[in-house]
């Protein structure tokens, strides 16, 4: 645990990727195989669930520094992160022998999990008294399932390729899957993902052992296309140089085929399988040795269904028969990455379309339909209407272009050409503090719309002085209801011009959450939105995120829940080009 503290510290401590690359396998060189399988699991962003209730870790934490609740409730307002404030109230550490990582998670950390409350006490407790306060600080984050640490996937797979000699590609083939929580690190997956390449052909199928069917390849992503049309053909050439397709708004999947069974990974490494057994009875009649690259989406009235209907399916533990018939999933074929075993990624993207549509001429599944346009113009009156058809935009992917790892354009480009955000304009009512470097900084967000147009400002304004006075909304007077939460898209900047706000007109704390009497509108942005009634405004909106801050507009002229009700009427179907089968 000190030597994962250590690297801890040294990846916080520095912006520059060449010193986290050059930090990270300093680690990997010194540090035991066991204890590097869950450096490079918690690092790429694998995380064990939650082993011990938030409740009991801060009253431990009381009794541990001698302190009453008020004054560790003070502590953690003023430093903002739970972990953060454990580690700087409790009381000196008494060093215990060195640990590793692997011990402390697998002797100490996951058998936390289902002990009676006392038996945890007596086990954290005495844990801490070991740990630094780094350590105590790591140790508290995983106890709560909410580490995280500034540095990427790809940055491990870039340390652990400069230390085993490989090439980073082969590295992210190898780790597909590894953070996937059905799969326990430990030192044998470790040291394969550093062995040496074997004999044979290049790419990863020759590389698999046989329990290593199901392995998916890395996922290629595409860069935001922006700008004006216009200016496309100077910097893109003609359309005829890219295959077009709808942009949909599913899970990225890929559905691998061979051994005579069917996998399902999503783009998060998660094996989703046994979620969708609709597509497994379509996908087995592929052929052995065949790898798609799609999306899962549920298809109702032949057109896509909003990705809410989609998160509910995921979210049923139990897939009963009118949960298949009410919300349908299908998967949109738009890559072949593998045909009869052979790794096709290195053929252009013209090639692989080819294959695909062959492969899928007798198939169930679904391929994603080309999209035609004379030029550029043309295309973007498509991409005007893709709301009103379920989609979100435009995929661009260049005829020639190989099929590479994560975002990158050596191999060639794909583009996602997505169509401008709905917004709203909405009132900022709570404030939470935010993670990691901006802890100490309000940047988590709740916003407001009026439940109804105020009459003029003088009746808004009767309503903000009644927030202020604390009064409770009368019902069926004009009032803020909550519609959404974002905590992206401003500067640092203004992030601390916000927070000098929301200390200044704090009204009530809630734990870390603070609500203030409304002063600021912002407009929002969001993918997305839909009727909901787990929501007190009855609205659910998908990607919200903050796209300026409106000091021009007065607060009574905030969006109201009617104008939210427009957009969502406004984005009703005709249906898009039905993907074939």
């Amino acid at each position: 645990m000190q030597a994962f503290a250590a690297l801890y510290t040294a990846l916080d401590a520095s912006t520059a990727t060449g010193d986290k690359v050059a930090a990270l396998r300093r680690y990997f060189e010194q540090a035991a195989p066991a204890d590097a399988a869950w450096a490079v699991y918690f690092l790429a962003g694998g995380k064990p669930r939650q082993v011990v209730p938030t409740a009991l870790l801060r009253a431990l934490a009381c009794q541990e520094a001698a302190i009453p609740e008020w004054l560790f409730e003070e502590c953690y307002q003023a430093v903002g992160d739970l972990a953060e404030t454990i580690a700087h109230v409790l009381p000196p550490a008494v060093p215990g022998p060195p640990v590793g990582l692997a011990a402390w998670v697998e002797e100490r950390l996951l058998p936390l999990r289902g002990l009676p409350p006392q038996e945890q006490s007596a086990r954290v407790a005495a844990a801490w008294r070991e740990l630094d306060a780094t350590g105590r600080f790591l140790l508290t984050k995983l106890i709560g399932g909410g580490f995280r640490v500034g540095v990427s996937k790809l940055l491990v797979q870039r340390a652990l390729a400069g230390h085993a000699g490989l090439d980073p590609k082969r590295v992210a083939q190898r780790m597909m899957g590894y953070t996937d929580a059905k799969a326990t690190p430990s030192a044998a997956r470790y040291l394969a993902l550093l062995a040496p390449v074997a004999d044979g052909p290049a790419g990863g199928a020759d590389e698999r052992a046989p329990d290593d069917a199901g392995q998916p390849y890395p996922f290629f992503l595409a860069h935001a296309l922006e700008g004006e049309p216009a200016g496309f053909e100077a910097r893109l050439g003609p359309p005829s140089q890219w295959l077009v397709e709808w942009k949909y708004d599913g899970i990225r999947a890929q559905v691998v085929k061979r051994a005579g069974r069917v996998w399902i990974w999503s783009r998060g490494e998660e094996l989703v399988t046994e979620r969708f057994p609709e597509v497994v009875a379509q996908a087995q009649r592929l052929p052995d040795g065949t790898v798609l690259d799609g999306e899962l989406l549920v298809w109702r009235d032949d057109r896509p269904a909003p990705f809410a209907l989609l998160q509910q399916r995921i979210g049923r533990t139990t897939l009963t028969k009118k949960v298949l018939a009410d919300a349908p999933v299908d998967f949109i074929a738009y890559d072949l990455l593998e045909w009869q075993g052979a790794d096709l990624r290195d053929r252009p993207q013209h090639a692989r379309r080819a294959g695909l549509e062959a492969a899928l001429a007798a198939s169930p599944l679904r391929l994603s339909p080309a999209v035609q346009a004379r030029d550029w113009p043309a295309l973007a009156a498509l991409r005007a209407g893709s709301r009103e058809r379920g989609v979100e935009g435009f995929m661009l992917k260049h005829r020639d272009a190989a099929y590479g790892t994560g975002r990158t354009k050596a191999g060639g480009t794909w583009w996602k050409w997505k169509i401008e955000p709905m917004t709203a304009d909405g009132v900022l009512i709570y404030a939470q503090r935010g993670h990691g470097r901006r802890a100490s900084v309000y940047t988590d967000y709740t916003f407001a719309v009026w439940n109804r147009a105020p009459a003029d400002a003088a009746e808004a304004q009767q309503v903000i002085d009644a927030i202020g006075r604390r009064e409770p909304a009368q019902p069926g007077a004009l009032q803020l209801v909550p519609f959404a939460k974002a905590y992206s898209g401003l500067t640092d900047a203004e992030f601390a011009e916000v927070d000098r706000v929301i200390r200044s007109t704090t009204l009530e704390k809630f734990g870390p959450v603070r609500s203030v009497r409304p002063t600021l509108v912002f407009e929002l942005g969001f993918e997305g939105i839909q009727r909901s009634p787990r929501h007190k405004s009855g609205i659910a909106t998908r990607f919200p995120r903050m796209l300026r801050i409106r000091a021009d507009k007065p607060l009574w002229e905030a969006d109201t829940l009617q104008t939210l009700e427009a957009l969502i009427d406004a984005a009703a179907p005709p249906a898009p080009p039905s993907p074939a089968r």
